[in-house]
């Protein structure tokens, strides 16, 4: 099989799945995973026991082909600008219950189709503070298509500790209930309380007044949800398959046929207390190789190294050997590849890209 080639690791993708839809179950909510990290209508169907269930997507090309394969509950969890509406409205035509997100009075004037108000839990990125004034003003300008409120920890990915971790999700329960609350006692009918990350999907412990927990990231599990203790190294799924093509030994590189292109230009784990540079370094079968890490990347060359102050060896790894790179960031490494490949059979399951 040509190198490089996408990896995916189907035991551990079950208990992966098995680990958080027990958690969420527990808790008395249910899990709504997001797609955006797989993007393939296989792996989404392993969530469902082979069937389909409700997911959020990123891009309006996963709703379209999600829903050509059964998939009939989505929400898009982007903020939905006018242009894109009509591809909405063709999905709900066709019986798909899409639901968008919006932050803003501007957006919900221009939208006439259910939406979550987005809300914002820890300034990360978008969404309305639970307490503004402009929450109510959101809901008066969409009226009737006012589906609830969502909100995204996405503060979470810097938590180092099980104790932050278990605040960020208690802070995003929190808002989200409070928002919802907010908007009842003004007289707006909020069925849906959305929350989630894949950091406080695993570490929440309450999950009172929420109708839906959101992740998409714990499929795989990468690097970084490894180095803030959401997972084990032996958790990961995901790898890409590479070849060594070259040495320079006068500088201590192995040089692969992986570069960026294959792996993504993720540098996740730079600010984390480890950085493991672009990747770390399994043999074919899945061993780790003490303190090997893909250290550099061009285009279609990686850069395996040492680990600096390392005191191993450099493994002798001849021209041919194939081995494994361990990426930082599923998303995007998944995203740089067409299909996967699987360890239990020759078989190929495609990818969606695109918007």
């Amino acid at each position: 099989m040509t190198t490089p080639h996408l990896l995916l690791d189907l035991p551990k993708v079950h208990r992966n799945i098995d680990r958080l839809k027990s958690h969420v179950t527990t808790l008395g909510s249910t899990l709504r995973p997001h797609v955006k990290t797989a993007k393939s209508i296989d792996v989404a169907k392993l969530l469902f026991d082979g069937t389909t269930g409700p997911i959020t997507v990123s891009t309006l090309h996963e709703a379209e082909a999600f829903a050509a394969n059964g998939f009939t509950d989505i929400v898009y969890a982007v903020g939905i600008s006018p242009d894109k509406l009509d591809r909405v409205r063709a999905l709900r035509a066709q019986g798909v219950d899409l639901v968008v997100l919006l932050d803003s009075v501007e957006q919900a004037r221009s939208t006439d189709v259910p939406a979550l108000i987005e809300i914002d839990c820890d300034g990360h990125r978008g969404g309305v503070d639970a307490t503004s004034p402009e929450l109510i003003a959101i809901a008066t300008a969409l009226g009737d298509n006012l589906r609830g409120v969502l909100t995204h920890a996405g503060e979470s990915y810097y938590c180092y500790t099980e104790e932050s971790l278990t605040a960020a999700a208690e802070h995003e329960r929190a808002t989200a209930v409070q928002a919802a609350e907010t908007l009842r006692a003004q007289g707006f009918p909020t069925p849906v309380v959305s929350i989630g990350s894949t950091p406080t999907a695993h570490f929440a412990r309450d999950l009172t007044g929420i109708t839906e927990v959101r992740a998409g990231n714990f499929v795989f599990f990468d690097l970084v949800m490894a180095g803030i203790g959401v997972c084990t190294l032996d958790d990961l799924a995901l790898s890409v398959v590479t070849t060594v093509i070259g040495h320079r030994h006068d500088k201590g590189w192995i040089l692969t046929d992986a570069g960026w292109m294959a792996t993504s230009r993720d540098r996740g784990t730079a600010a984390q207390p480890t950085d493991q540079g672009y990747g770390l370094v399994t043999t074919e079968t899945g061993t780790l190789i003490p303190d090997l890490l893909m250290t550099g990347a061009s285009q279609e060359h990686g850069v395996l190294s040492l680990r600096e102050g390392s005191t191993e060896p450099l493994p002798d790894l001849p021209v041919g050997t194939r081995l494994r790179v361990l990426p930082n960031h599923a998303c995007a490494t998944a995203a740089q590849h067409t299909h996967y490949h699987l360890t239990t059979s020759t078989t190929t399951w495609p990818r969606l890209n695109g918007w």
